[in-house]
C-alpha cells in the first residue's frame, strides 16, 4: 500500500493520509474476498486492483486539477465502485450516487460504504436511463463519470441528462478515446454537451492506452432524453 501512496503522489499529484490508505487496504481484502465468491471484477490480483482499479480512478483527479473537485458527484455503471468510491475515500466531504443495475455489484458497494463508514453515499440498483428521468437526479449533479461502461454517444445520453448546465462529463476511456470522441460530436450537441479535451493517462505496469474525455454541459438536455432503457445502446444518438 506505501507503493500506492506513492504512485499517487507521483503520478496525479494526490496526497493520501495513512487513514485513507488503511482504507483502501480493507477495500482490496474485501475486494479480493467477494471476488472468490461473486464474478464482481476481471481483475483479481493485489497488483492489478491497484493499478487497474484504485490508480485508475484516482487519475480522474486530472480532470479538475484547476478546479474544485466535484461537490456532487454520479457514477454510472460503477460495478465494484469504481471510480466512485476511491474518489469518495479522497474526498470524505462529497455527496456521490453510485448507479449500478446489477445486483450482487450493487451490494458489494453498499457493503464497502458500510465497512469504511462513508457518509453522503446512496447506492441506485438501476439502470442510468431511469435515472436520468427523476426529478431528484435529473441535471443534479456537478460532474458525472462512467469507466468503460458504453461507447461516448451511448454514454453521452447516460451521463449528460444527470449533469446541471455548467456541469461536467467525465468519461475514463481505453485506447479508442481518441476516435469515440469524433464520433461522439452529434450526440453530445444534441443533448447538451461541448467537448472540453482529452487527457491521456499513464498507469504503472498497463500497457493499455487511457484517457479521460471531459465535455462540458453548456445547454439543458431535451426533456427527450434519455430515451427508455435499452434504446440508446440499440440505437444511439
Amino acid at each position: 500500500m506505501e507503493k500506492l501512496s506513492h504512485e499517487a503522489l507521483r503520478l496525479f499529484n494526490v496526497q493520501l493520509t495513512q487513514r485513507q490508505v488503511g482504507m483502501f487496504a480493507v477495500y482490496e481484502q474485501q475486494l479480493l474476498e467477494w471476488n472468490s465468491r461473486f464474478n464482481l471484477t476481471a481483475i483479481r490480483d493485489v497488483e492489478g486492483i491497484r493499478a487497474k482499479h484504485f490508480l485508475d480512478s484516482l487519475s480522474c483527479t486530472l480532470a479538475w486539477k484547476d478546479q474544485h473537485p466535484p461537490r456532487r458527484l454520479v457514477d454510472v455503471g460503477t460495478g465494484a465502485g469504481f471510480p466512485g468510491l476511491a474518489l469518495k475515500i479522497l474526498y470524505p466531504g462529497m455527496k456521490l450516487t453510485l448507479v449500478e443495475s446489477v445486483g450482487k455489484k450493487a451490494n458489494f458497494c453498499r457493503h464497502m460504504v458500510e465497512m469504511l463508514g462513508l457518509e453522503g453515499v446512496e447506492v441506485l440498483t438501476s439502470r442510468a436511463e431511469d435515472i436520468g428521468r427523476l426529478s431528484g437526479h435529473r441535471e443534479k449533479y456537478d460532474w458525472a463519470v462512467a469507466r468503460a461502461v458504453a461507447s461516448l454517444p451511448v454514454l453521452s445520453e447516460y451521463l449528460l441528462p444527470l449533469v446541471q448546465v455548467g456541469g461536467v462529463m467525465l468519461a475514463q476511456k481505453g485506447e479508442s478515446g481518441p476516435a469515440e470522441a469524433h464520433t461522439a460530436e452529434r450526440s453530445l450537441k444534441i443533448l447538451g454537451g461541448n467537448l472540453r479535451q482529452l487527457f491521456h493517462v499513464t498507469l504503472p505496469g498497463v500497457v493499455e492506452e487511457r484517457y479521460l474525455v471531459i465535455v462540458d454541459k453548456i445547454a439543458a438536455t431535451p426533456p427527450a432524453y434519455p430515451r427508455k432503457a435499452g434504446i440508446p445502446a440499440k440505437n444511439p444518438l
